[in-house]
């Protein structure tokens, strides 16, 4: 007879991704794990494996989260340039609102394994260029409507931004100077012509 569940599995791996977007993958204990998803090991293990299994999960549902609001922002706005403005803008904003920055999970992720753990390495290099394809959508959007000039490759340009999105969400974690991120922002938005 198979021993039903008796946690919520989405609810202990929304603790877990909390737990590793904060501390990472190294830093993360199974105790402190298990402590912040309110089960057992035997039952971390037998819903996920293994720690490892468990931080994927985690990553895979922070991926998805996370280019669901993306798409979601640049949606928001009838004006393609004016959704990137709100995506770059936002990103800086929420760090000199006195929000904790931990920057992006799947960008945590690239720094601390996927340099040394292929699976990794693939999982999030598969969420870039779901970002870039992303990206391009609302580029060839902006061209279609007219607000965007034509363009010789709205991949490259779709790519170049994911590269600045993930660039200044790291230098976000050191805090810079406000300045010098609004001016990374508005350059980075002159690209969009």
């Amino acid at each position: 007879m198979v021993r039903r569940r008796e946690f919520d599995v989405e609810q202990a791996l929304d603790a877990a991704m909390q737990l590793f977007w904060e501390k990472g993958y190294e830093a993360a204990s199974l105790s402190d794990l298990t402590s912040a998803m309110g089960i057992q090991r035997p039952s971390l293990y037998a819903a996920f494996g293994d720690k490892q299994g468990l931080f994927e999960a985690a990553l895979r549902k922070y991926t998805q989260a996370h280019a669901l609001a993306l798409r979601s922002i640049l949606h928001s706005k009838t004006s393609v340039k004016e959704s990137f403005r709100s995506l770059f803008e936002g990103l800086v904003e929420a760090e000199y609102a006195g929000n904790r920055n931990r920057g992006c999970f799947c960008i945590n992720t690239i720094v601390e394994l996927a340099p040394h753990d292929e699976k990794f390495e693939v999982l999030t290099r598969e969420h870039q260029m779901y970002l870039a394809a992303i990206f391009q959508e609302a580029i060839e959007r902006g061209r279609k409507a007219g607000e965007l000039e034509p363009g010789e490759n709205d991949k490259a340009l779709a790519q170049t931004l994911v590269v600045s999105l993930i660039g200044l969400t790291v230098m976000m974690k050191a805090r810079p100077p406000r300045t010098m991120a609004d001016h990374c922002v508005e350059v980075t938005l002159t690209l969009l012509k």
